[in-house]
């Protein structure tokens, strides 16, 4: 059984749903639908409302590293590439091509990212990390500016946890 929540933030609105198995998505603010899910105070289910504490103290900077039970599906390719982008650390940025190379060669770059573009976990499963050859900002489900808002968060936290202040 799915179950599904809203969790609101500065940013917007985030989608969480959860599975028998796991969290299941977690979803950038979109257009309001015409009945979006209850707020996730209003629904009694754990696991939601620890991945939502986890996700406000990311976005607090409070946290670098998520601690939830997840439940993927996908082909095995897209399964591969949402993994190695769990290994892609807090503050720290891949290429398309980077992560390709890892899983079988650099021409599977375009496949990487159309994997990470559906990855159905956003910010947990930290698609946010992968950038353009040269450091370019591309393709992101959540938009460019949810994406160098991520990006940027993740290196003023950890520029402040390096220096210490």
């Amino acid at each position: 059984m799915r179950i599904s929540a809203t969790l609101a933030t500065a940013l917007g609105d985030f989608l969480l749903a959860a599975d028998d198995a796991g969290l299941c998505c977690l979803d950038f603010p979109r257009e309001r639908a015409a009945a979006p899910p209850p707020p996730v105070e209003r629904v009694a289910h754990p696991l939601l409302h620890e991945a939502a504490r986890q996700l406000l103290a990311y976005l607090e900077g409070s946290l670098t590293d998520f601690d939830l039970p997840l439940s993927v599906h996908g082909t095995a390719f897209r399964r591969q590439v949402w993994e190695q982008l769990q290994t892609i650390a807090y503050g720290q940025t891949m290429t398309y091509g980077e992560l390709a190379e890892r899983i079988g060669g650099r021409q599977k770059a375009r496949a990487v990212g159309g994997a990470a573009h559906v990855n159905p976990i956003s910010i947990v499963i930290p698609c946010h990390r992968l950038i353009g050859a040269g450091g370019a900002l591309t393709g992101f489900g959540g938009g460019l500016p949810m994406k160098r808002t991520l990006l940027d968060l993740e290196r003023q936290v950890s520029e402040r946890l390096h220096h210490g202040t």
